[in-house]
């Protein structure tokens, strides 16, 4: 018997879950305004196995940062959500989104405006239904339209290394406020722009990640 597979057996004897293997995840890429955002919401959901953040929508190869704010690339912050489909669905993945964003801001999303932070769904031919069952039922949860654009196919661009995993860095940079950690920079960000307030607002109890300020 091969290592892995002997591995694999005493895993599983002792209740243990291995790694899910490649063939079995799937992936689910939105753009839901800042990707440090969408991230580390996702990274906190069972089932899910990694976020990776970057670019998507535009025609413009390996994008960087820079180019993208500045805007004209046509992409979107997007978000790239691989995931295990044993433990949740691509149906559930994108119910969660829907209720962690503002999909009836057409101009951007919370403090952030732009048309690279506007708001999709990109959908392989195999996930067009099931996306737009989410639009569907967001929009008659909110009682009316949604402006969140269900999309095709497109190719994702990871962002710089930077970006990664940013909400949880330990990293010290420079910021306005002075020097701290990405992960406190962030916090000062995400409360700043105003992101649950208005998530809270919409959703309500609904709201899966937003935190409500005492």
């Amino acid at each position: 018997m091969k290592l892995r597979g002997f591995v694999a057996i005493c895993l599983s004897v002792l209740g243990i879950s291995g790694p899910t293997p490649a063939a079995a995840q799937e992936t689910a890429l939105v753009a839901g305004g800042c990707f440090w955002c969408v991230e580390s919401d996702f990274r906190r959901v069972q089932g899910v196995l990694d976020v990776t953040v970057g670019f998507a929508g535009g025609a413009l190869e390996n994008p960087t940062y820079s180019q993208v704010t500045r805007g004209g690339t046509g992409h979107l912050e997007a978000a790239q959500i691989t995931f295990d489909p044993a433990q949740i669905s691509y149906a559930q993945i994108l119910h969660l989104f829907m209720r962690s964003i503002d999909p009836l801001d057409a101009g951007g999303q919370f403090c952030d405006r732009g048309a690279h932070y506007t708001t999709a769904i990109f959908a392989t031919p195999g996930q067009q239904a099931t996306a737009q069952a989410a639009l569907d039922r967001a929009s008659a949860d909110l009682g009316q339209p949604v402006v969140t654009a269900l999309r095709g196919t497109a190719r994702f661009w990871p962002a710089e290394a930077y970006h990664q995993n940013y909400a949880q860095s330990d990293r010290v940079i420079l910021t306005r406020f002075g020097p701290l950690t990405k992960r406190a920079a962030y916090a000062r960000y995400r409360q700043a722009c105003g992101r649950d307030a208005r998530v809270l607002a919409l959703w309500g109890d609904d709201a899966p990640f937003a935190r409500r300020q005492d």
